[in-house]
């Protein structure tokens, strides 16, 4: 078997891989994009006292600030949830 028959077969494999996978391959984007939201802002919440230490140390931003600043990257990780993208047409 030469390089072109190999080349060949790889190819008819991956042509009918994405014929068999075309109509899913949305929705594993979307719960990827979703999962990365959830899991930042899963990470925020147990991290939260480290985060606003490092946004207060690097900004010397205060404690009251740095605390708003983080709760807000959280509201905005976690509300970004139900306004994930419609689905492909």
């Amino acid at each position: 078997m030469g390089q072109n028959d190999l080349m060949g077969t790889a190819e008819d494999f991956a042509d009918q891989f994405l014929r068999v996978t075309k109509q899913y391959l949305p929705h594993v984007a979307r719960l990827c994009l979703i999962s990365t939201f959830l899991e930042d802002g899963i990470h925020m919440w147990f991290q939260w006292s480290e985060q606003r230490d490092y946004i207060d140390t690097t900004w010397n931003c205060g404690y009251l600030l740095a605390s708003s600043f983080v709760f807000l990257n959280l509201l905005g990780q976690l509300m970004s949830l139900p306004l994930r993208p419609s689905p492909c047409l």
